[in-house]
């Protein structure tokens, strides 16, 4: 029996990690895949305090090797169920089932697809969703990102300096992201934006090749790539919990900073819970709320 089994190793379950063992409480870390979440694949992070150029990976590196010398157990299992007992919860996963008195939900979120047709047959034959996973591939080659948010912005300002050509493609005709972003973009000579436009169509034989673009009035485009980076947003992984935690339309978990859940017992941290800023620094935040919450928890039952 753990007195608090965080599920998932992002910026906002692993900094809950350090605040419980940090109370002496025994901490379980259950991730999926591994640990860092989607920080990992920022090449370089500017806006989190102190750390003013630190690469995604390597603030991940950092965090995980503070939290398991404190003492935190990381097992690298998907959950796929959590059960209300009262007391205490039951936590399953497709290897064992584990007991906890608490249970703290930082699942963060996974990549938004475009919906196209052969758009996962095209994945890794052109179409990305990582763009320092998979950039160097593209090297002096022309590729596309879609998106106007943060990490399209430097999705496409990173591959700016290894291919030849980088199309911004938007639905919109102002980006979302920030500013210092957006004007890096405007710097570079080797970025063009598609503005008021989205990928209607994907156009290949065994790889990428081409894609369709339509306008917002109507006109249409086919614009000749090797690759396309996607970054349209994400989806909380919550699918898993909906039968028992409660959530909005979009999928999120409704709690405020409180990092409370519906459920006495149960906490969520980072971008998988209803908020209006998800940055690594909301993320770190929510996990120490979340971790402060549930020792409160415990310390008082």
């Amino acid at each position: 029996m753990y007195d608090i089994l965080i599920v998932g190793a992002g910026p906002a379950g692993m900094t809950a990690a350090i605040y419980a063992r940090r109370a002496s409480k025994s901490v379980l870390v259950l991730e999926a895949k591994t640990y860092g979440g989607q920080i990992v694949n920022t090449p370089d992070i500017e806006n989190y305090p102190v750390a003013a150029h630190i690469s995604g990976f390597d603030f991940a590196t950092k965090v995980y090797e503070q939290a398991a010398a404190l003492g935190a157990e990381f097992k690298f299992e998907k959950v796929t169920d959590i059960a209300d007992n009262g007391d205490y919860k039951t936590v399953t996963t497709p290897k064992h089932t584990y007991e906890a008195k608490t249970v703290i939900l930082a699942t963060g979120s996974e990549n938004r697809k475009l919906g196209l047709p052969d758009e996962d047959k095209l994945t890794g034959r052109g179409v990305s969703y990582c763009a320092t996973c998979d950039g160097a591939f593209y090297r002096k080659k022309v590729v596309a990102v879609v998106g106007g948010g943060n990490t399209a912005l430097e999705d496409a300002l990173y591959l700016a300096d290894l291919a030849e050509k980088v199309y911004i493609i938007h639905r919109r005709d102002a980006f979302r992201g920030e500013e210092a972003n957006a004007a890096r973009i405007a710097a570079k000579e080797n970025i063009e934006v598609l503005w008021n436009s989205q990928v209607t169509k994907l156009i290949a034989e065994k790889k990428l090749s081409a894609i369709e673009v339509t306008n917002k009035d109507g006109s249409v485009q086919t614009l000749e790539i090797n690759g396309l980076f996607v970054a349209v947003g994400r989806i909380p992984e919550n699918q898993n919990f909906a039968k028992l935690i409660e959530l909005d339309d979009a999928g999120y978990v409704k709690a405020g900073e409180n990092c409370l859940t519906n459920v006495p017992g149960i906490f969520v941290a980072g971008d998988n819970r209803v908020k209006e800023v998800r940055q690594l620094v909301t993320a770190t935040g929510d996990g120490a709320v979340a971790a402060t919450a549930a020792i409160r928890y415990l310390n008082e039952g």
